[in-house]
């Protein structure tokens, strides 16, 4: 690592002001401190002694995505086998998977890391580490059939409109992945919805578990609908089903919550209030629930938290510390309003069941309003308790 590091000191010369390559300084810092620690030091008092600073907090979460990465990579070349009749060995899906999966993440930090190194050295600023959590979390959304140019496409809508046109990391006011899974989403309908994008394997079609409830015939029930067509509690828990690349196995997104937790890097708040509000919609729908109401109605809370993208949306996304609310109170209300809206979306809305994606960015743009209410509301509690004070003095 000592000769790392005098290397990169030589060649930091080449990049200061003046010299010829003092242009793609951002370039050299990002290298530099992703391979080495950062060498700034506070000059002045007070001094806080933390190794865990902006890049280790982003690779704290590309770790916990993980397990989705490998289970997304699984998942998908295990529903290629099932589709084309070959037995279920996992290697072999593996390499299936990783044929269809890595293309997606390659193109989308290329693509997306192009945009970052272009905006940080017309601005002449470094480059944001934030960019490792949204590449991935972007690609982890998509299906698995999705044409590696509208990957890019995607991307580069996320990363220009969802954040750098607001200043880059730390202003945007939208996540910038869900931006851009939103964008593509709505722009090219046919090739992210439907039957035929959950299994890569031409002229093969599967219906999704929510795309199952969502179109059954009323009268039934929503657990007899799913089993009709094959999908168990339990192989939605693991993931096992077709879906987007990361967001089919809670258990795998309940392992990388493990590790947000024990880190202190996501709020436990946020995602118990998704969970909370979840429970307490789905519960209020199912006080109504009768032979000519939808059949979403019927869906219990615990088979919503393993459908679609509900886990990896409340751990991953909902979670994002510059778009979710900041204060504890308004984490909690953050939280639980995403819930409600996922399943207020899925049950009046069955042309788009997923509700995830949307009830996450529409509370992105309510989560300063949220957080100004409660400090004013303390404000006005702490000015109340001073004047009390006063009057008894």
């Amino acid at each position: 690592m000592k000769w790392l590091a005098d290397k990169s000191k030589q060649l930091e010369k080449l990049f200061e002001k003046g010299k010829p390559l003092e242009k793609f300084y951002p370039l050299f810092e990002a290298l530099d401190t992703f391979l080495l620690t950062p060498g700034q030091t506070t000059k002045k008092a007070p001094h806080v002694r933390d190794s865990v600073d902006i890049k280790r907090v982003m690779i704290f979460v590309v770790v916990a995505l993980i397990p989705c990465i490998i289970m997304g990579i699984y998942n998908t070349g295990r529903q290629i086998l099932l589709a084309k009749g070959l037995p279920l060995e996992c290697g072999a899906a593996m390499f299936e998977g990783a044929l269809k999966v890595l293309p997606i993440i390659i193109v989308t930090y290329a693509v997306g890391g192009m945009w970052e190194g272009l905006f940080s050295t017309i601005r002449k600023h470094e480059i944001n580490e934030g960019f490792l959590v949204t590449g991935i979390l972007f690609a982890l959304t998509l299906p698995p059939t999705t044409p590696l140019w509208q990957v890019a496409v995607g991307i580069s809508f996320g990363v220009v409109i969802g954040k750098e046109i607001f200043g880059g990391t730390g202003f945007n006011v939208l996540n910038p992945a869900l931006t851009a899974r939103a964008f593509i989403f709505f722009a090219y309908p046919v090739q992210m919805s439907g039957d035929m994008v959950w299994v890569a394997v031409d002229g093969f079609s599967q219906a999704t578990p929510l795309g199952i409830v969502a179109t059954a015939e009323r009268g039934t029930t929503a657990v007899a609908a799913l089993q009709s067509a094959g999908f168990t509690l339990k192989d939605m828990f693991v993931g096992f089903i077709p879906g987007s690349i990361g967001e089919t196995s809670t258990i795998a997104c309940l392992l990388g919550l493990g590790f947000l937790l024990i880190t202190g890097v996501a709020s436990w708040r946020i995602i118990a209030g998704c969970f909370l509000g979840l429970g307490a919609m789905s519960f209020v729908f199912s006080l109504f629930k009768g032979p000519d109401s939808l059949v979403f109605f019927s869906l219990p809370a615990h088979w919503h938290m393993v459908m679609g993208g509900f886990a990896f949306g409340s751990i991953f996304m909902a979670t994002d510390p510059v778009s979710s609310a900041a204060t504890n109170p308004g984490r909690w209300i953050y939280g639980f309003l995403i819930g409600v809206l996922v399943v207020l979306i899925r049950m009046v809305n069955p042309a788009y069941p997923e509700g995830v994606m949307l009830a996450i960015l529409f509370m992105n743009v309510f989560a300063p309003t949220i957080d100004h209410f409660v400090v004013e509301t303390n404000v006005k509690r702490r000015m109340a308790r001073a004047t009390t004070a006063e009057i008894k003095s």
